[in-house]
């Protein structure tokens, strides 16, 4: 039920308008993704698991990135306060980027993507890397609707 409440809304942004504030513009960009709080292991190491993906757009506050599961090591990525850590490879070099995800929806399978659509807000970011990251933004095009 949840998933199709999700597809509802999604579908109905569409139509109704966007909540969003900043500009998205459209780019396809590889990143890796793991939870901000990694799991200690019995040795008391602390276990990253991560997980590859890539975006669909992206602003100066947020990205849409597209994952081919909803799951990390057993934990749900858009858990309540969940924080994920995300190196973002720009042309330049990568970014690391700390964000909290503010929705999701599964992708249709009839669609080009299949997997999650997973949308988060920048919540940080080193300042060399924002630099870089708002000069690649400025060279994209603005998505058309």
């Amino acid at each position: 039920m949840a998933e199709f409440t999700r597809t509802i809304l999604a579908r109905l942004r569409k139509y109704v308008g966007d909540r969003r504030h900043s500009t998205r513009r459209r780019a396809r960009l590889d990143f890796s993704l793991s939870l901000a709080s990694a799991t200690q292991g019995l040795n008391g190491t602390r276990r990253v698991s991560s997980l590859n993906g890539h975006t669909m757009d992206l602003s100066e506050n947020g990205l849409a990135l597209i994952v081919p599961q909803i799951t990390l090591a057993e934990h749900h990525l858009v858990g309540e306060n969940r924080s994920l850590n995300v190196r973002l490879q720009l042309p330049s070099g990568p970014v690391e980027v700390v964000a909290l995800p503010v929705r999701y929806e599964r992708l249709e399978e009839d669609e080009r993507e299949t997997g999650y659509l997973i949308g988060v807000k920048i919540v940080s970011m080193p300042d060399d890397d924002r630099e870089r990251f708002s000069r690649f933004v400025a060279t994209l095009q603005e998505e058309k609707k």
